[in-house]
């Protein structure tokens, strides 16, 4: 990937939805190059989708929650398969520190959250967690 690759992710992260033509003027380069390499991001797995990001208050009662956890020895893998199966992980990150991995959660109501929580905690090689439920964004 080279600087314009990079400028135009980052348009494509601030709007995904911002026209060919527009990145391109943007860009100062030709609409061809824009969708050529959008296209090759595509096909080499950089760009894997598009999404959709709500407003934090566009559903006020779904419920989100961090959920930091301390993996047993060699069992990361294992665990992140196990998570990324789990319905009610949104996404799951890998960090340093004394956390292993941070996921975030999301339930519409919490005896929701609460099965949620309970089905993560069996997983096999998971050593402890702690979890904080999401109460407010103050920016995005």
């Amino acid at each position: 990937m080279d600087a314009l690759d990079q400028q135009l992710i980052s348009l494509l992260r601030t709007n995904a939805r911002t026209s060919v033509a527009t990145l391109a003027h943007r860009l100062k380069v030709s609409r061809g190059t824009v969708t050529n390499r959008i296209t090759r991001l595509e096909d080499e797995g950089v760009i894997v989708g598009y999404t959709v990001r709500l407003r934090p208050d566009s559903q006020p009662n779904e419920i989100c929650a961090w959920m930091s956890i301390v993996v047993e020895g060699n069992e990361t893998r294992a665990v992140i398969a196990s998570l990324l199966g789990e319905p009610g992980v949104a996404a799951l990150h890998d960090t340093n520190g004394r956390w292993d991995l941070l996921a975030e959660l999301r339930a519409e109501n919490l005896n929701e959250l609460s099965s949620v929580l309970e089905r993560i905690r069996l997983i096999r090689g998971i050593h402890t967690s702690e979890t904080s439920i999401h109460l407010a964004t103050y920016r995005t």
